[in-house]
């Protein structure tokens, strides 16, 4: 049902067309700003191999076109050659999202081999001790560059991610000049957007304003410089949610475009979508059509009808939607509510105070809470 209590059709919802596979929530890594949920040891058991191939059948069958395959750190998935090879079977573009933690190159050649399209390796920084540091291994660095190596060897595009916060960010130069080194045809230079447990450690991790402005402007003078070269790397700078006026268009309109399955098989519209006080089904339990067209938990913000004053009004609605129902509720306790980020959201001082303290914060690597599974079970207790 969606939110005025009707059941939505096929004809008035399209099909999902971005499948993202979270295969597991275990991960070598620590790193203070990861995605997943900051409770995720409560979680239940993962899928079977058998359950993620019927899920990728069922998506293939609906329309989704793109896969992705990330976690945790799907490479500790000892099935992934398989479940690539299966989705390749089904006409999938698939993409694995990885440290490189695990990765090898005879796995690089087997997951070539199995059809796999696309790898994107993400690093902590350019430099090796913080690093290592942020991801809680001293080997990660080198790994890291000797798999992005090994996966440019082998014909696929190197696609390399940083996350970037104010622990890094003054060194966006020494990124882009490692991300060069390594040939690197797509860089995604992405600061910190404040969801699980990034938003637990945000007082540490957002960047100030002139932090922001810099490194903007360096990546700037980077690509004037690789134009002129013709070089072909691209460089793609995300500002946080948190130095906008208006809000994104969340994953392109809730229930629009994108379907998340985490580990244990809960459907979702977004990756952070679980934190809501909504119950969300299962592939379990239920078939991907039945979840996408017909539950309430996809059907809860789609549309327009659901959303209360300012956004009812706004003339921008059609383009942002209303924004991020997860940062809404994380910020102000209610999913209904426009986002804060929004200039015209009557809770947008949050944003403005967030933006205050990044000013005058002092933080180190050593103050964060890191993510492993002994700090997620101490968070389900409390």
């Amino acid at each position: 049902m969606n939110a005025s209590g009707s059941n939505c059709s096929e004809s008035a919802v399209g099909p999902p067309l971005w499948l993202l596979a979270e295969l597991t929530y275990r991960c070598p890594l620590q790193c203070p700003y990861c995605s997943n949920p900051v409770d995720f040891a409560r979680q239940g058991e993962e899928l079977s191999t058998a359950q993620w191939i019927e899920v990728f059948r069922q998506a293939r069958a609906m329309g989704a076109a793109q896969l992705g395959f990330s976690g945790g750190e799907p490479l500790v998935r000892q099935d992934l050659v398989e479940l690539i090879a299966a989705a390749r079977d089904l006409g999938f573009y698939t993409n694995l999202i990885t440290s490189g933690i695990g990765l090898t190159d005879a796995k690089v050649a087997a997951f070539a081999e199995a059809g796999l399209d696309h790898i994107q390796i993400s690093f902590q920084a350019a430099d090796e001790e913080l690093n290592n540091l942020l991801a809680g291994s001293g080997k990660a660095y080198a790994q890291k560059v000797a798999m992005a190596r090994s996966v440019k060897a082998h014909g696929y595009p190197m696609v390399l991610n940083f996350v970037t916060h104010r622990l890094n960010i003054d060194r966006i130069d020494e990124i882009i000049e490692l991300c060069l080194e390594l040939e690197a045809d797509f860089v995604e230079l992405a600061t910190c957007q404040f969801y699980g447990w990034a938003e637990l450690n945000r007082a540490g991790l957002l960047p100030s304003r002139a932090q922001m402005a810099r490194a903007e402007r360096i990546t700037n003078e980077y690509r004037e410089k690789l134009a002129a070269q013709n070089h072909p790397c691209k460089l793609i700078f995300v500002t946080p949610d948190y130095y906008e006026e208006r809000p994104k268009a969340c994953m392109n309109g809730w229930g629009s475009l994108f379907l998340d399955i985490t580990p244990d098989g809960t459907a979702l519209p977004c990756h952070s979508a679980r934190q809501l006080p909504v119950a969300f089904p299962s592939v379990r339990e239920h078939s991907l059509a039945h979840i996408w067209y017909e539950s309430f938990g996809f059907n809860r913000f789609r549309g327009q009808d659901w959303m209360p004053e300012p956004c009812r009004s706004c003339d921008e609605k059609e383009r942002d939607f209303g924004g991020c129902r997860c940062q809404a509720f994380m910020l102000t306790g209610d999913a209904s509510n426009a986002d804060p980020v929004c200039g015209k959201s009557m809770h947008h001082e949050l944003i403005l105070q967030a933006r205050r303290e990044a000013e005058t914060v002092s933080a180190t690597a050593e103050t964060l809470q890191y993510r492993n599974e002994k700090a997620s079970r101490l968070i389900c207790r409390s």
